[in-house]
């Protein structure tokens, strides 16, 4: 069972490193058309637009984006509650 936290441990790193990297090419002109950036839009967008249409409805930020903050936050918050339920039942 231990396999099953490591897992999820390596899952989440990945997502937070797709972040990362669109973080870092949305500060850097990238061709939107390249393989690599198709990619991690795909990874990233269904993590980022629930939590950037949140935002927009809760605060107004301008045209800073947060929701990758808010998001790696919440990825990391929901990682450790689920490996602490899974190591207290047993794991």
């Amino acid at each position: 069972m231990y396999v099953i936290v490591r897992a999820l441990g390596y899952f989440v790193q990945f997502l937070e490193l797709m972040i990362f990297i669109r973080i870092i090419m949305s500060w850097v002109r990238v061709n939107p058309y390249s393989s690599f950036y198709s990619f991690v839009f795909k990874v990233t967008e269904p993590i980022l637009g629930p939590f950037r249409e949140g935002m927009n409805r809760l605060i107004n930020t301008g045209s800073i984006d947060f929701s990758p903050i808010v998001a790696l936050l919440a990825i990391r918050f929901v990682y450790n509650m689920l490996v602490g339920i899974l190591l207290r039942i047993g794991f």
